[in-house]
């Protein structure tokens, strides 16, 4: 029974990660035509098609190009979102693999997933104009939330050795 129980977990398990990987798909690569209209973003690099965002914690670089509350709560929220948009991934696959891991392969797994999806965007970008951009910042908030949802899965206890 204990065995049966294991595999449907593992099953649901699987097919949530399948099901939120597509959610993340359609989150990430769909096109977003008006995505530039009237947002104003500091230190965005054009070339051509493709939109970067290299400079590290620019929200917090950018804080003086902040002029009302409803800029501040929009960079906020898209910080908050960044680290939440893998962090459920990372629980139900920590859940399902539940082994611990090193801090350091949790983050190179989180840096991974995260990178694959902002290349994939400049690619979608270059292919099809989809307006995403890369941001060094989606890169750590990403990444953070694996770390996260890793430190979440330990604290519950649900992690052999």
């Amino acid at each position: 029974m204990l065995l049966k129980t294991k595999n449907i977990k593992n099953r649901l398990l699987t097919v949530f990660i399948i099901s939120y990987g597509i959610a993340i798909a359609v989150m990430c690569f769909w096109p977003q035509p008006a995505l530039f209209d009237g947002k104003i973003t500091p230190n965005i690099i054009k070339i051509g098609r493709l939109r970067l965002l290299l400079i590290p914690f620019n929200s917090f670089v950018s804080l003086p190009a902040i002029h009302s509350l409803s800029q501040l709560v929009w960079l906020f929220l898209q910080n908050a979102m960044n680290v939440l948009l893998l962090y459920p991934l990372g629980l139900a696959y920590f859940a399902l693999k539940s082994k611990k891991q090193t801090h350091l392969k949790v983050l190179i797994l989180g840096f991974t997933i995260s990178f694959s999806i902002e290349v994939t965007q400049l690619i979608l970008d270059l292919l099809l104009d989809a307006n995403r951009v890369f941001e060094v910042d989606d890169l750590m908030t990403n990444t953070f939330g694996i770390y996260l949802a890793y430190q979440t899965i330990k604290k519950l206890g649900l992690l052999k050795e």
